[in-house]
């Protein structure tokens, strides 16, 4: 083989048209199964030279993407998985541009091996390098190739320049990261100074407590830009979240929660999945529900209910709510506390913790990716924090159960 090339682009038609182009009298065809295809490239040598056969075999993503996740669903997201474990072991001469490199594997939507499988096709570098540059892509390359510019296995650039080796050295300065539109439309803004000062803020309070920054994370949304949710909305999701985490500790069965939301008329908050928990609420939905304390005790702290979210290295303990802020229990009426409440945190306030949980969690997935255990704080905690902040502050329009926790 003489490389693998990453790309965050799907399809074969682009790969097909740059052979076609670049290879002289050459018969293709392709050869489809799911997410995967085989491609062959095939000469003829005519009298006097030989045959040539080039054979790519390409993979996607189930669900193209711009991050990898936690699922093990996708084969090739559960590549990428080791790929960016493996890229981020490597020692560098740039931090810069290695940073970039594990950037540009998390969009990462296919790939494909290129394998000279008989006698030689004419212009073969020229046609990897225009693929690369048509695929926007990185080269994994072996050694001893016509492209390698290592000893050793190495990533190159579009340009075929090395951006990183098993020592490593580098040759190139910038390495940019693109992402399609269609899969995160996010238009682009103006950095604000406010989001600028969060970030430096976050990244030298998480470096303060030993824990690896990724100084290349985007910004979050600014001040100027956001849609906090409002007090109600926040009360009665926290509502909602209190009857479930009551069933998930057994302290409420499923069908009296169910007898509880029916009679004060809470049925239209509860949501799909919340609707299939408490159905059939099984001992392992049961274990993942209890999680929700998390999630309830960050949405009494923007509720100003609880002074200090805490730092995630420990569990909320939901026993230090006074007992007369809690929305449900013996003869209350859970709207009277969803109607009192009119007022959240600044913000400000709300922006610099969801920014400081998006960087934490960034360092909780790098870790579970290299196998790797992060002792200064508990990855449950900071996901589920996460979590509620990113439906607090609107991230992608998603409701309660679509929310990203993406990094």
């Amino acid at each position: 083989m003489i490389c693998t090339v990453y790309t965050h682009k799907i399809g074969v038609d682009k790969i097909v048209e740059v052979l076609e182009k670049g290879i002289s009298n050459v018969n293709i065809s392709v050869t489809t199964t799911d997410n995967s295809n085989l491609i062959t490239a095939e000469t003829k040598g005519g009298l006097f030279g030989k045959d040539s056969k080039l054979v790519i075999n390409k993979r996607e993503r189930l669900q193209p993407d711009y991050q990898i996740h936690e699922s093990k669903e996708c084969p090739l997201n559960e590549n990428l998985k080791g790929l960016y474990g493996y890229i981020n072991s490597l020692p560098t001469t740039n931090d810069k541009v290695k940073g970039l490199c594990l950037a540009k594997v998390q969009t990462i939507n296919s790939e494909f091996s290129i394998q000279q499988e008989s006698g030689t096709t004419k212009n073969l570098k020229e046609v990897i390098q225009n693929l690369a540059q048509e695929l926007d892509a990185i080269l994994f390359v072996q050694p001893d190739t016509i492209i390698s510019k290592s000893n050793g296995q190495h990533f190159l650039d579009k340009n075929l320049d090395l951006i990183i080796d098993a020592t490593g050295k580098c040759e190139i300065e910038d390495l940019t990261v693109n992402i399609d539109s269609k899969y995160y439309d996010k238009p682009q803004v103006e950095i604000t100074e406010d989001q600028k000062i969060r970030k430096e803020k976050n990244d030298a309070f998480i470096q303060s407590k030993n824990i690896k920054v990724n100084k290349h994370l985007p910004f979050i949304d600014s001040e100027n830009n956001v849609k906090i949710r409002s007090a109600k909305e926040v009360a009665e999701r926290l509502t909602i979240l209190a009857i479930t985490n009551q069933v998930a500790f057994n302290t409420m069965s499923a069908a009296d929660a169910i007898n509880y939301i029916l009679e004060h008329n809470l049925s239209n908050l509860v949501t799909a999945k919340e609707k299939v928990f408490l159905e059939n609420p099984t001992d392992e939905q049961k274990n993942h529900e209890t999680w929700k304390c998390e999630c309830i005790w960050t949405l009494y702290w923007a509720l100003n209910k609880v002074d200090d979210l805490g730092f995630p290295n420990q569990l909320a303990d939901l026993n230090n709510v006074p007992i007369e802020d809690y929305p449900i229990g013996k003869n209350k009426n859970p709207w009277d506390f969803i109607n009192a409440q009119t007022q959240l945190r600044s913000t400000s306030e709300i922006l610099d913790v969801n920014d400081l949980y998006y960087r934490l969690d960034w360092a909780c997935v790098d870790a579970r990716i290299n196998e790797q255990q992060l002792e200064e704080v508990h990855g449950g905690v900071v996901y589920e924090r996460h979590y509620a902040l990113n439906w607090l502050v609107n991230h992608m329009d998603a409701e309660w159960d679509d929310v990203s926790c993406d990094t």
